[in-house]
C-alpha cells in the first residue's frame, strides 16, 4: 500500500504543524497496532506536508548537472555538511535523516539551514515523529531534555525553484510503532510515521526533470526493500509520466544481511531495470563509516545509489564524509554524479 500525494498549497506549508496537546496525549496513550497508527497519522498534518523555503540561485537548472545523495546521520553539523558540498557546486542535492526541532541536533531545522548556507530552495518531509530523544551515543549531543518538535525525515534541495511536489510513503503499518514480531516499535527509537520519498519537478535547459530524495527500510529483510522501491517508482510514474527521473538516497540495500551485508542480493535492482532504470551513476565503493553516532567499523557496506531513467552521464568518485576538521560528518559517505537529462522523442 502506499501514500502517493501530489500536495497542493495547503499542504505546503512554512512550518510544519507540531503534535501538542491532546494528539501528543493519544500518541503517548495508543496502542501499538497498525490501526492505531493509521489513525494518528490521519489526525497529524504534519504527517501529510511539505515544508518549503529557502532560495534559488536560477530560475533553470543546467543540462549538465551534478547531483549529490546524502544520508547525513540527523545532520550534527549544517553549516560544514553545506562547505563539505559547497566546491562541488550542485545544482540538485538528495538529503536523508535531517532533523528539525531535535534536542541531539540543538533543535535546528537543518535542511533550511543547509540549503540557506547553500543558497538553494528547500521541500522537506516528515519520515518520522520521535517520541523519544534518539539513541544512546544521540544523547549526548542532546541539549535539552525535550524536543522542540520531533521530525526526523528526507528532502530535497535545488538551485531552481520546484514547480510540483509529491510525498510519498513507503510504510502505512507503522513499522517503528507497531509492537511485537513484525514491528520495532518496541525498541529504544519509537517512532510515528515510516519510511518515505519526497519527489520533485524542477525546470532545466532540457525541460522539466523529476527528482527523488529516499530513505528504504534498514530494519528489513530484502523482499521488504523491494516492495518499497516498486511503490515508490509506481507513485513515480503517476506523478511524473515520461518525465527524466533521478532517485537518489540510502536504499540500506544488503543491511541485516549478515555477515558479508552483500547489496547484490537484493531483487531491486532487477525490477528497476525491468521498468526501464539505470543503476550506472553510482561509483563503486562502500559509502559507509564510523562517526561521532555510530562509533563502530564493525559492518561496511553500500547502502547508497543513484537509479535513473531519462538521463546520460556519469557517476563521480565518492565523496568522504569526512570534514577539514577530521570529525565524520555522518556514518555515511555521499554519492555524487554528473548528468543530462536526455529529451523525450515523443
Amino acid at each position: 500500500m502506499t501514500q502517493a500525494l501530489e500536495l497542493d498549497k495547503q499542504r505546503l506549508v512554512q512550518d510544519l504543524p507540531l503534535i501538542t496537546g491532546d494528539n501528543l496525549a493519544r500518541l503517548k496513550s495508543a496502542e501499538r497496532t497498525v490501526q492505531a497508527h493509521r489513525d494518528l497519522m490521519a489526525q497529524n498534518p504534519a504527517m501529510t506536508a511539505l515544508q518549503v523555503g529557502g532560495e534559488g540561485s536560477t530560475s533553470h537548472l543546467p543540462a549538465e548537472m551534478t547531483i549529490a545523495a546524502w544520508n547525513v546521520e540527523r545532520c550534527l553539523f549544517p553549516e560544514n555538511s553545506a562547505a563539505h558540498l559547497r566546491p562541488f557546486a550542485p545544482s540538485v542535492v538528495l538529503l536523508s535523516e535531517m532533523d528539525s526541532g531535535m534536542a541531539r541536533t540543538a533543535q535546528r531545522n537543518t535542511t533550511a539551514d543547509m540549503a540557506r548556507f547553500l543558497g538553494m530552495h528547500y521541500a522537506y518531509g516528515v519520515e518520522f515523529f520521535e517520541m523519544d530523544l534518539g539513541g544512546a551515543t544521540e544523547r549526548a549531543f542532546c541539549t535539552d531534555d525535550f524536543n522542540a518538535a520531533g521530525w526526523h525525515g528526507n528532502a530535497i534541495l535545488s538551485a531552481a525553484p520546484f514547480e510540483r511536489l509529491s510525498l510519498i510513503r513507503l510504510d502505512t503499518e507503522g513499522h517503528w510503532f507497531v509492537d511485537g514480531p513484525n514491528g520495532a516499535g518496541d525498541s529504544a527509537q519509537p517512532r510515528l510515521g515510516g519510511r518515505m520519498a519526497v519527489a520533485g519537478i524542477v525546470p532545466t535547459e532540457h525541460g522539466p526533470i523529476c527528482v527523488v530524495s529516499t530513505h528504504l527500510e534498514s530494519n528489513a529483510k530484502p523482499d521488504l526493500r523491494a516492495a518499497q522501491f516498486t511503490t515508490l517508482m509506481e507513485a513515480v510514474d503517476t506523478f511524473a509520466p515520461d518525465l527524466p527521473v533521478i532517485i537518489g538516497g540510502d536504499l540500506n540495500t544488503g543491511n541485516h544481511c549478515p555477515p558479508s551485508y552483500d547489496w547484490r542480493v537484493e531483487p531491486l535492482f532487477e525490477d528497476a531495470v525491468e521498468r526501464g532504470y539505470q543503476w550506472d551513476f553510482t561509483a563503486p565503493g562502500v559509502t559507509t563509516r564510523n562517526s561521532l553516532i555510530t562509533p563502530h567499523d564493525t559492518r561496511r557496506m553500500k547502502l547508497d545509489w543513484f537509479c535513473a531513467r531519462g538521463f546520460e552521464g556519469q557517476s563521480l568518485p565518492i565523496l568522504s564524509s569526512i570534514g577539514e576538521d577530521g570529525v565524520a560528518l555522518s556514518d555515511h559517505d555521499c554519492v555524487l554524479c554528473q548528468v543530462t537529462p536526455v529529451p523525450s522523442k515523443g
